[in-house]
């Protein structure tokens, strides 16, 4: 507490140092923008997830998701969001924090099993009052709420007893549970993303086990007790898909003419680049962006999965019937973008040979990791930018929100993130580029608002606009010079930051 307050009261210097640095450094070469260069209609926001920041884990009626049992098994870092930044009490506060950094939009998810402790069944009121106030208070300050419905946080209830994301019993679910938030929530909120990151969920939860619920087999991952590797990613992805399609036919049918809202899905985009010139390894490159990416898009955009995926994992890919293919097909009214990285891929043909297969072994590339593990991100907004390219040529251009972006840094209590400002600056312009360019993106949000429980890390890494002293009681908030900036930006001020942008 004492650090931060020392940190609180030097404050106005760093920022006296943080305008002089930019002052001085107009003499290079600067890319120079402004709020007003992106085209009408296009939202700026932050974000933040219900487990990573809600707390209250334990109180008026919120039974466990896999993501507590996860984190109370000792995974991500060790932490857990049983207290978290406790939005469940402090909502109002924070929302006017977004109210002082000038966000336009805030994304944020709902907690299923505070909703319906069940997984299926009564509505918990005090789960909706609670939804329901936050909603209007954002409303009320002028903000405009973009809800995802599950953020790798299903009802621990659903995965006890018929294995969640494995069985197709949870495609009604899903819809039951999106029926009534878009029946509760669906006259203020016009934006909606059904499932994040279902690529990564799949992989980190099913193959490698890295993240909830933690399923993974040999040879792929060793000290292993449960799940296939081989099988499971594929059907987690295609029950996904099946659930978010089903609640989408049920919002047109249901919902759409009264409450015109938007249904999207969002997806984690890495940028694959060729690790050499080699044609093997250009090729590989394009290979892994269609088993990351195609492994979405394509059902929605095509109806089916990618010919090179289902060639590769053969019968371990389901197959969608000719309804099932009818219902996914056009499901969508956007693409949600986690973006973060760019990594390099090297062919790895001998790894069809092997008898034992997973996503990793079917891509049959060497893709490196390296970056995810690093204190910071590499800033290479080319990647980004390349990334949108390619969703335009490929898939029609669909309407895009970058609904994740963001510098990870090491939480240490620092307010002065200029690495994080000297990111965001060169990945908003990057989008800017690919704006003018003809993409369809149509927001852009930045992750994170507060500094949360991460999935990888717990409270280790920081991506938050808003530092938050977990060791006072009140869990204070304390704004970063990140905070500031990004607050001009929204303010209208012409922005810049003094390093080169890498390609």
């Amino acid at each position: 507490m004492m650090m931060l307050q020392n940190l609180q009261s030097n404050f106005s210097f760093l920022v006296l140092i943080f305008c002089i640095q930019l002052l001085m450094v107009i003499v290079f070469c600067v890319d120079n923008y402004s709020r007003g260069d992106f085209p009408p209609g296009f939202v700026f926001g932050a974000g933040t997830s219900a487990y990573q920041v809600e707390g209250a884990a334990f109180e008026d009626g919120r039974t466990p998701s896999i993501w507590d049992t996860f984190a109370h098994a000792g995974f991500s870092g060790g932490a857990n969001g049983d207290i978290a930044c406790d939005v469940y009490h402090k909502y109002k506060d924070d929302v006017q924090l977004m109210v002082d950094t000038g966000l336009e939009a805030y994304k944020f998810s709902i907690s299923w099993s505070r909703l319906i402790p069940g997984g299926r069944g009564p509505v918990n009121p005090k789960g909706l009052q609670f939804y329901n106030n936050y909603i209007d208070e954002l409303i009320s300050h002028g903000i405009q709420p973009h809800v995802t419905l599950l953020h790798s946080d299903l009802p621990q209830a659903l995965e006890d007893e018929y294995g969640g994301w494995l069985s197709r019993k949870i495609v009604k679910d899903f819809t039951a549970y999106a029926e009534v938030c878009f029946k509760e929530f669906g006259d203020r909120v016009m934006y909606w993303t059904t499932i994040n990151e279902a690529n990564i969920y799949a992989i980190g939860g099913y193959d490698y086990g890295f993240t909830p619920p933690g399923r993974f087999s040999l040879p792929f991952v060793v000290n292993c007790s449960r799940g296939n590797s081989s099988t499971e990613p594929y059907m987690v992805v295609h029950n996904t898909l099946l659930a978010h399609s089903s609640a989408m036919e049920l919002y047109r049918r249901n919902f759409k003419s009264t409450q015109r809202g938007f249904v999207g899905f969002n997806i984690y985009g890495m940028w694959f680049v060729p690790y050499s010139n080699a044609t093997v390894d250009v090729i590989a490159a394009q290979r892994a962006n269609e088993f990351y990416t195609g492994w979405i898009l394509n059902p929605f955009v095509f109806g089916d999965y990618p010919s090179i995926m289902k060639k590769a994992a053969g019968a371990r890919i389901p197959t969608f019937t000719t309804y099932e293919a009818k219902l996914v097909k056009g499901s969508v009214d956007f693409i949600g973008l986690n973006h973060y990285i760019t990594v390099s891929v090297k062919d790895r043909p001998s790894s069809i040979e092997k008898h034992s297969r997973d996503f990793g072994v079917d891509m049959a590339a060497e893709v490196s990791l390296e970056a995810l593990a690093a204190d910071q991100y590499p800033v290479m907004p080319s990647g980004l930018y390349e990334l949108l390219e390619y969703l335009k040529e490929a898939y029609g251009n669909l309407p895009i929100y970058i609904q994740e972006n963001g510098q990870k840094t090491l939480r240490n209590g620092t307010l002065n993130d200029t690495s994080r400002i000297e990111y965001l600056h060169a990945y908003i312009g990057s989008v800017l580029d690919a704006v003018r360019n003809g993409s369809n993106t149509r927001g852009y949000f930045a992750w994170s608002f507060l500094d949360g429980s991460e999935l990888l890390g717990g409270y280790v890494p920081s991506y938050g606009f808003y530092y938050v002293d977990l060791d006072d009681n009140e869990l204070r908030r304390y704004p970063k010079l990140s905070a500031y900036w990004y607050a001009n930006l929204l303010k209208g001020k012409e922005v810049q930051f003094s390093k080169l942008r890498t390609n």
